[in-house]
């Protein structure tokens, strides 16, 4: 555990009442975790919790694998740099990205069959998101800084939003709002879905580079992680800064479970951060959990209240190059996986 910040917002809490807070509670912990092979690495996954399947995106497939038994139920072929997932259950329907030919694949939850192939207006798409309110779905474009979006009845794009910034994770509040991480620019933007018009960007305060981003929409709280080691909690109503809190190194997701009232930040450290909303105004770091190294993005299961988190073995880092200045370790063969992590 890395520590629990004694004040936070003008709470003070003292380490035995912490104690006394958390006795008894199961700790969190690794669960199970699935061998499930391939060459390829990963980018962002998205869990359908009545299907009991997580999409995980390979590069050139999306695998999809029982987060129960870990049985891989299915395999959706055709990308090119596969980024992220956006689930529209209503129609039964699942988006990927595929970042290398500024194409969306949408497919069926139930037969894992592609229906459509929609080319976007914008370069290199990233993350993903449906907001129910609109029925819309939201591919951000991180080389042309906008965002398409797409109509699920007609499976085709019906506008593109340009964004102030290089936008990162996104999430909607259900109800007619999306919310996407600015990289470069250290704030969030708001997006009106109905009207695809940017309604407001809010300053990050001390966050640098923003990645993962998750939502309590009860209380309009958005929890964006950063590469200098902190969570921001920003009010999703007018922006203001609640909380800053730390976290691990190199995150690039983030959850929230309305249930229990816990934030996650999946680190590369090899640390899974738990940060607990005591109330809409008071935050705290509950728990950090070690996972492998580089299990740096996440996906919650609302059905156990569990998150998935993709991992991997690596070999060294070959030497630095004129051509290749800051080489990346090769990831070992077949050493592809997921962790599942809970309380027993």
């Amino acid at each position: 555990m890395r520590g629990i910040c004694a004040a936070l917002c003008g709470m003070t809490l003292t380490t035995s009442a912490m104690a006394a807070n958390n006795a008894g509670a199961p700790a969190w912990q690794e669960l199970h975790r699935y061998a499930l092979g391939g060459v390829s690495g990963w980018d962002l996954l998205a869990v359908d919790a009545d299907s009991r399947h997580v999409f995980l995106t390979r590069s050139e497939h999306l695998m999809v694998v029982n987060v129960d038994t870990g049985n891989v139920d299915g395999d959706i072929v055709g990308l090119k740099r596969a980024h992220g997932v956006a689930l529209v259950p209503v129609l039964q329907r699942g988006y990927v990205s595929s970042g290398g030919d500024d194409r969306v694949l949408a497919f069926d939850l139930k037969t894992l069959a592609v229906v459509a192939t929609i080319q976007l207006k914008g370069k290199n798409p990233d993350a993903m998101v449906y907001d129910a309110r609109s029925k819309r779905v939201f591919a951000f474009n991180g080389r042309s800084n906008d965002a398409d979006v797409i109509d699920p009845a007609k499976n085709a794009v019906v506008a593109n939003v340009s964004l102030p910034g290089k936008p990162e994770l996104a999430v909607s509040d259900g109800h007619g709002k999306v919310f996407v991480n600015l990289e470069d620019k250290n704030r969030v933007a708001e997006i009106n879905a109905a009207s695809g018009k940017v309604t407001h960007t809010w300053p990050l305060g001390a966050c640098k580079d923003p990645s993962g981003l998750a939502i309590d929409i009860a209380h309009r709280r958005l929890f964006s992680v950063c590469a200098n080691h902190k969570m921001v909690v920003l009010d999703a109503g007018n922006g203001h800064v609640v909380a800053t809190l730390p976290i691990g190194d190199g995150p690039d997701g983030a959850a929230f479970d309305a249930t229990t009232g816990i934030a996650f930040s999946s680190n590369s450290d090899g640390t899974l951060t738990l940060v607990h909303e005591d109330d809409a105004n008071h935050f705290r770091v509950l728990a950090t959990v070690a996972t492998p190294p580089r299990s740096r993005t996440i996906a919650l299961d609302a059905k156990t209240h569990q998150v998935i988190l993709p991992i991997a073995e690596f070999g060294a880092a070959p030497a630095a190059s004129k051509d290749e200045p800051h080489p990346r370790a090769p990831m070992k063969p077949d050493s592809f996986g997921i962790v599942v992590i809970g309380r027993r």
